[in-house]
């Protein structure tokens, strides 16, 4: 018998509802497929929750706040727990996103373009 492990619902909404300003403004761009990919928000992978994640393309998008110059091992650490399920990681930086989310946002949909091609040739 499969045993069925519970998702952790509730710590998602919380980090949801404590989103980056750099996160809200990417999922502004994610949001109702406008990129031609569903993107879900928090989204367990793991022990780890994905900031963004496609399940049909097996993608993962990261945001990487400032703390994170200082965590380099822990994120590369939880990249390959990530990789190992199966997904793409992407990783940006809150710079990159407020800075110039439409560029940000035109690369993510052009890897959505490029992983739609090779799976369905």
């Amino acid at each position: 018998m499969v045993s069925f492990k519970p998702r952790d619902t509730d710590r998602a909404r919380e980090l949801r509802r404590e989103a980056s300003p750099a996160e809200r403004r990417l999922w502004s761009y994610l949001a109702k497929s406008q990129l031609g990919a569903k993107f879900s928000r928090q989204m367990p992978v793991g022990p780890y929750f994905a900031d963004f994640l496609c399940r049909e393309l097996m993608l993962v998008v990261e945001i990487d706040g400032f703390s994170h110059e200082m965590r380099q091992q822990v994120d590369a650490a939880r990249t390959r727990v990530i990789e190992a399920a199966g997904y793409r990681v992407l990783r940006f930086t809150n710079a990159d996103v407020l800075g110039n989310a439409e560029g940000v946002a035109l690369a993510l949909q052009e890897v959505v373009r490029a992983v739609r091609s090779h799976a369905h040739p």
